[in-house]
């Protein structure tokens, strides 16, 4: 394989930060590589070292020769009085710098007339280049890219598009130039649904060499087959999907807190052996010292594995929620809602999708009273108490800590029982350590201050939960958190989200936004939403006015997040006596294996282990997983069954 970059003993410090330390790794010709670490570790400045916006402190990095590379920047930086095409020419690359040469020379070469045999043969230099990498046709290869993008008004001003429009034109910037290494940070970031699954259609079907930084695990496993992890200020590498990754992880961190539990009993013995030395001894064997000082780094070395399950205590919601009436609104000739009605239940969990531009933000504002219809209204019970994450986020006062920021909001988080979280402990729940929790605001990267914004909302005990892209700038391992609270959170909750696998394992039902003022409701996840839409466009979906929503009863399964939406789906046949006795029997055994699962897992987690009691539960673990999988699969099958 050849290899296309070699990244060798990198190092990068922010201030007294130390965001990765002799990093070393290799990718070669054809390789899809994602790139996993926390937010605030260093993904995107590693991107941008290597994308050239910026520099290493130490280290190498070798490219091979000629190679072009295309880099995508997680938020991409335009002059807005440039039209969508002068963009696609507007940042340097080979080619565009090929046609400004071609340019430049041509009109000289009219100023000056025929011209001498020197610039003749500087001309047909050129000409050779340009065929060579195939710049005729480039503003052709720019207006296709645009158009699959849904980008077809060309002359118009970046000042006037979206977010979403923007990074669109930047991806097709990027992808136009047909680079041989593809460096992409965050390429999903608002993009809606229709073009996050072209995107990866096109990569995955494109021979491209790419380096990509995502939340999206979908996507990721989907498309990469190679994982590096940046933890601990150093690189980790999985050659396999994000599946693979996650399995080969867990193995990895049970065979560190075992030579972390060694290193620990071994470091007790070194101890007593280093206090008891007689004191008229000039000195002790300096061999065994330093083994013992490099001993005990290993002993006070700390795996963290975030296993976060947050139960809050949310202020009493009655059972009148909300009640929209007949609503519209339209901007122009584009119209976001006509007539629209719906009357929202107790603790629904709704997702809401739909391409950039249908109404989704417009909707949840007019909800909160930010926004007024043009007609109808909303009605919202009186014990509704909103907690709002917006997609423009929170203006923090930059020069404040962390910890002072949360405590603005609030010095305690009730959890209900009589049990309270001070704001310290809150953050430590979300990934803020003691130490980052007096750092100054402006320290943090965007992640980190998403998670703050999060925070923030979070802490005031809201019933109603309303998120409008809660995903973007977070890590997954921030977003697995979230998923989690969610799922135990006592309320109601709106979410708008491009992200397919956080709407999959949290949403009971779906609005589709189709633009035009349509609005359907899908009584189940994004993924079964997406299959329905292989057979049929309408297959599965009722308008909002009609919807009944989904009973309670359908959201008590162990699978909440496989199988909410598919009580209204209709039956082949009866159950027999038989296969209700192993449906019963399925229930208890699954409950049993989890609480097993779960016991296993806290046990690995406790350090407190032998080494043989390690080895012993590491085996177990899969067996029990193996087991699960199987009965589940049962049980679902026979769910299906009346």
């Amino acid at each position: 394989m050849v290899s296309y970059l070699q990244v060798q003993n990198l190092t990068r410090s922010v201030g007294d930060k130390t965001l990765f330390s002799n990093l070393c790794f290799s990718i070669g010709e054809g390789q899809k590589v994602g790139l996993i670490a926390k937010n605030g570790t260093g993904k995107s400045t590693l991107l941008n070292i290597l994308g050239g916006t910026d520099q290493a402190d130490e280290g190498q990095i070798v490219f091979r020769n000629d190679l072009r590379i295309g880099y995508l920047e997680q938020t991409p930086h335009y002059p807005l009085d440039l039209t969508v095409i002068e963009a696609c020419f507007w940042h340097g690359n080979e080619t565009t710098n090929l046609i400004r040469e071609y340019e430049t020379c041509m009109t000289s070469s009219l100023w000056s007339g025929a011209g001498g045999t020197e610039s003749q043969e500087g001309l047909q230099d050129i000409l050779d280049r340009m065929e060579q990498q195939k710049a005729w046709d480039y503003e052709t290869r720019a207006k296709t890219i645009l158009s699959q993008l849904f980008i077809s008004e060309w002359d118009k001003p970046l000042s006037q598009l979206s977010g979403g429009q923007v990074k669109r034109v930047a991806l097709a910037n990027t992808l136009i130039m047909e680079p041989d290494l593809l460096i992409l940070d965050e390429p999903t970031n608002h993009l809606d649904l229709q073009m996050i699954e072209w995107l990866e259609n096109y990569l995955s079907r494109s021979n491209v060499t790419l380096l990509m930084v995502t939340h999206d695990r979908y996507f990721l496993d989907r498309i990469c087959s190679v994982i590096l992890e940046l933890d601990d200020e150093t690189i980790y590498t999985y050659h396999g999907n994000y599946a693979y990754y996650l399995e080969q992880r867990a193995q990895r961190l049970e065979v560190a807190r075992a030579e972390v539990a060694r290193a620990t009993n071994l470091y007790r013995t070194e101890l007593d052996w280093m206090r008891r030395m007689p004191q008229a001894r000039g000195h002790k064997a300096r061999y065994r010292e330093e083994a013992f000082y490099e001993l005990e780094k290993q002993a006070h070395r700390r795996i963290e594995e975030q296993q976060v399950r947050l139960e809050m205590k949310s202020a009493y919601i009655g059972s009148k929620i909300f009640e929209a009436e007949y609503v519209s609104k339209a901007y122009g000739d584009r119209v976001l809602l006509k007539d629209f009605y719906y009357n929202f239940s107790r603790y629904e969990k709704l997702g809401i999708v739909g391409n950039n531009g249908t109404g989704k933000s417009t909707f949840v504002k007019m909800l909160l009273g930010l926004v007024k219809p043009d007609s109808g209204r909303f009605v919202v019970g009186e014990t509704v108490r909103f907690g709002y994450y917006s997609q423009e986020g929170m203006e923090f006062d930059e020069q404040m800590k962390v910890i002072d920021a949360v405590r603005k909001t609030a010095e305690y988080v009730d959890l209900g029982g009589g049990q309270k979280l001070s704001a310290m402990q809150f953050l430590q729940h979300f990934m803020f350590s003691p130490q980052q929790q007096q750092n100054y605001i402006y320290k943090l990267s965007g992640g980190e201050k998403r998670r703050l914004y999060l925070c923030t909302v979070l802490m005031q005990s809201p019933n109603f939960l309303v998120l409008d892209e809660p995903t973007n700038d977070l890590d997954i391992t921030s977003l697995q958190i979230l998923e989690q609270y969610l799922k135990d959170f006592k309320g109601c909750v709106i979410i708008i989200s491009h992200d397919r696998y956080f709407m999959d394992k949290v949403v009971d039902h779906l609005f589709v936004f189709k633009g035009d003022g349509v609005v359907k409701d899908f009584p189940g996840n994004y993924t079964q939403y997406r299959e329905t839409l292989s057979d049929s466009p309408l297959k599965g979906e009722k308008s909002a006015q009609k919807v009944t929503p989904l009973k309670e009863e359908n959201k008590k399964s162990p699978f909440k997040g496989d199988l909410e939406g598919l009580g209204g789906l209709a039956r082949k046949r009866k159950m027999s006596f038989r296969e209700k006795q192993e449906f019963e029997a399925l229930g208890k055994e699954i409950d049993d294996l989890e609480q097993e699962k779960k016991d296993i897992e806290a046990a690995l987690s406790s350090g407190t282990l032998t080494t043989q009691e390690i080895i012993d539960k590491s085996k177990r673990l899969p067996v029990v997983n193996d087991l699960l999988d199987e009965k589940s699969m049962r049980w679902l099958e026979l769910s299906e069954i009346e």
